[in-house]
């Protein structure tokens, strides 16, 4: 296999060792707080490395979409749930993979449930589900301070062709927060307001077996907590500028980085990288003191954020960086990006190159990305 320093840029690379720590020390953390352990699938997209999650231990996969179940399904994933309020006009491709997988899926309306219970009905099969509570983040989700949800929960029990499991969250809103206790308290009040439901479905005779929960920032909370069964954290498996700006990390665990090339160099105070929003993407970070400026970050040779180089604006093929005082670089040189948000570079990318410091360990495709339903 060649060397990083062989390959052309712009490279979607991830760091082997990171990548290793990242999933076992997740891994760790459900096993130790007595949780299951099902990933997120849209952060990586790839069958290669949600095998590597359900080898350390993991029960199954999460995805965001029908394409992404079908996916993983091929990549011999058995379990997989589809954490996404999907229509019942998808109902011939979810009875195609309830054929080989252990499938299940979300619901936050009664019309969306009967469909559903329609469809499975029709066709003599029963379709696990779980209801989305929104927790704070004000996304899809029954909201319990605006309706009664115990009283949706219980009409989604007796609806023939449904097997109701339990509830979902994902506590979407600790990406706001400002402060580790900040993110610790969304964590504690996302599980009491689960119990909560879980309490007053049992006054009406509904029992519920799985309390599921996601979000990398809180999933170090979340994993010590009372009456939660389940973890779904997805960005973990790479980490990123946001999840260093809210102290989940520190930059060596950024498992996912962009290795690019300075293409040009006009102006004492400007370069562009050959890395624009076709591999960056525009999205912002996130994070406490700050962190929010630029499009990514470029690291110095030891591995912490050059102050002197900011990726100021973005178009399809340049990221143009402001310079501040001198630079090391020149025309030609590369740099490493930690991107702010690697979720979205997983998508945008079709192979990842697998590195253990400059020495290529392997290439992958990413199997899911790009696709829409």
């Amino acid at each position: 296999m060649p060397n990083l320093s062989d390959l052309q840029t712009p490279l979607v690379v991830i760091d082997a060792p990171a990548l290793q720590r990242n999933i076992t020390r997740m891994a760790e953390a459900a096993a130790a707080g007595g949780k299951r352990l099902r990933p997120h699938g849209k952060t990586h997209k790839s069958g290669w490395i949600a095998r590597q999650q359900v080898a350390a231990g993991a029960i199954g996969m999460t995805c965001a979409k029908p394409g992404e179940a079908e996916v993983f399904a091929a990549e011999g994933i058995t379990d997989i749930r589809i954490a996404y309020p999907i229509s019942p006009t998808y109902a011939p491709r979810i009875l195609s993979l309830m054929d080989g997988v252990r499938l299940s899926t979300i619901v936050d309306d009664l019309g969306v449930a009967q469909g559903w219970s329609d469809a499975m009905e029709a066709a003599g099969r029963r379709l696990e589900v779980l209801v989305k509570i929104d927790v704070g983040t004000h996304r899809c989700g029954v909201d319990p301070t605006q309706r009664d949800a115990v009283a949706f929960i219980e009409a989604v029990s007796r609806m023939p062709g449904l097997d109701l499991r339990g509830l979902l969250s994902h506590a979407g809103h600790s990406y706001a927060a400002g402060s580790l206790d900040e993110v610790r308290a969304i964590a504690a009040a996302e599980a009491a307001m689960m119990q909560q439901l879980v309490d007053g479905c049992a006054a009406r005779g509904v029992t519920l077996e799985e309390i599921s929960v996601g979000s990398t920032p809180s999933a170090r909370f979340s994993a010590g907590l009372a009456g939660i069964t389940e973890l779904r954290p997805g960005n973990y498996v790479f980490h990123d500028r946001t999840q260093v700006g809210l102290g989940v990390v520190d930059w060596q665990d950024c498992a996912l980085r962009v290795h690019a090339s300075v293409a040009s160099f006009p102006a004492p105070d400007r370069l562009v990288l050959d890395c624009g929003s076709k591999v960056l993407s525009s999205d912002g970070a996130r994070g406490f003191g700050g962190a929010a400026s630029g499009f990514g970050v470029i690291l110095s040779p030891d591995g912490q954020p050059d102050p002197g180089l900011l990726i100021e604006r973005l178009s399809e093929e340049h990221a143009v960086v402001r310079v501040s005082g001198t630079t090391r670089l020149r025309i030609g040189d590369r740099v490493t990006v930690i991107p702010n948000h690697a979720c979205v570079v997983a998508n945008l990318t079709n192979r990842y190159v697998v590195a253990d410091g400059d020495t290529v360990v392997e290439t992958h495709k990413v199997d899911a990305r790009g696709l829409v339903n």
